[in-house]
């Protein structure tokens, strides 16, 4: 079969391809997130002139900043894999973290919190703020 020849294509110069791009997010209360972020999960937590630098494995950058009409997201904004998720849930919970339970949908927890199915676990939880996070397979 013969090849059709595509056409030629522009390259466009790379804007982004050298920055470090990061992702931030709304809390009410930067002292409250400061103390769950670092005391409750065990991230690193730097303090900002704007707000919290939370730093990720592999030098990932999160910002959370304050602001005062605060509107906790409906989706999740972070996303931590872990090894096991049963083992994560447990420790998280005897450090007070309360994970979601949904007995309806398509993503339906156990007892636990935890979702199974779509080749996966996964479990939900919010921070001070009302933000969902949560803790998913490797």
């Amino acid at each position: 079969m013969k090849s059709v020849a595509e056409p030629e294509v522009e390259i466009q110069k790379a804007i982004f391809k050298n920055t470090h791009a990061f992702s931030s997010f709304s809390v009410n209360d930067l002292k409250k997130a400061k103390a769950f972020y670092r005391d409750t999960l065990g991230l690193e937590v730097a303090e900002k002139p704007e707000g919290l630098e939370l730093l990720i494995a592999g030098g990932v950058k999160i910002f959370v900043y304050p602001k005062e009409n605060h509107t906790p997201a409906t989706f999740t904004i972070l996303n931590f894999p872990v090894d096991d998720v049963e083992e994560s849930v447990a420790e998280l919970k005897t450090r007070g973290v309360r994970f979601e339970i949904y007995k309806e949908g398509e993503m339906k927890t156990d007892e636990k919190g935890i979702a199974r199915g779509h080749g996966m676990k996964i479990a939900w939880f919010k921070d001070p703020a009302g933000n969902f996070l949560s803790v998913l397979d490797e």
